[in-house]
């Protein structure tokens, strides 16, 4: 399982949310990039960032931070975020970025994600964030038609390798991730299933490994020292902590 420390970015800066309410937001790190060389140096080899700006708006508001974080690391990057047509996609993989997430017009826009993956292969992830029981979408405000299950079998029919899944109620509280689901996921469908939202132990993190994952995403849970990213990658290959 691979560990991706995550950064959310807000107006240039790190910085967190509450069960995704942009009225509840933490700014943790003015300069993002030394965030993720922080990240590096306890053994990440991996990087989530998510725009928050841009999840809401569409656009690249925080492309020059992008820019600095992955040319200041050799972390493998991935972004998420606002990424709603073509010309997005480009920006972000020329600008170094390793994988794109497309979330919102994953859902809205169809045969946007199957002409995506026919262009640009496994640099496309799609990104399910299930809020009472349904994706969630435009930086969790709305709730789309399609249920968690519809949507992923909908996913893996076009040709999709990667999924991150989000339990929207888990995000930023600190109370545990959502194993039944990660687990049934994993079970259920052959893409690579990156769980996200809620890991706020070590415990969770070994309790993921054996889920049979492909990644778990941390975030908050590092920001408040709960969890060390070098323990976490340890656990994560298999190590003792």
């Amino acid at each position: 399982m691979i560990i991706l420390p995550a950064i959310d970015l807000f107006e240039g800066a790190a910085v967190r949310l509450l069960r995704g309410d942009y009225n509840n937001m933490t700014v943790y790190e003015k300069q993002p990039e030394t965030v993720a060389q922080r990240f590096e140096a306890e053994g990440a080899t991996h990087i989530h960032i998510v725009d928050l700006e841009g999840a809401k708006t569409g656009g690249t508001p925080n492309l020059e931070t992008v820019k600095r974080i992955v040319n200041s690391t050799s972390l493998s990057a991935e972004i998420g975020g606002g990424i709603r047509n073509f010309s997005v996609i480009e920006q972000y993989l020329n600008a170094g970025v390793d994988r794109v997430i497309l979330g919102t017009a994953a859902v809205t826009e169809e045969g946007f994600v199957e002409t995506a993956v026919q262009n640009f292969g496994d640099k496309i992830v799609v990104g399910a964030d299930i809020k009472d029981g349904f994706v969630a979408i435009r930086g969790w405000t709305e709730n789309s038609k399609f249920t968690c299950g519809s949507f992923c079998e909908k996913m893996q029919n076009t040709g999709v390798k990667t999924l991150i899944c989000t339990d929207v109620s888990k995000d930023g509280a600190m109370q545990g991730t959502n194993l039944a689901l990660y687990k049934a996921l994993t079970e259920k469908y052959q893409m690579n299933i990156i769980a996200s939202g809620g890991v706020s132990s070590l415990e969770d993190i070994k309790n993921l490994t054996k889920t049979g994952v492909y990644g778990a995403i941390i975030g908050k849970a590092y920001y408040t020292g709960a969890v060390s990213i070098r323990d976490a990658v340890n656990l994560a290959e298999g190590g003792a902590v």
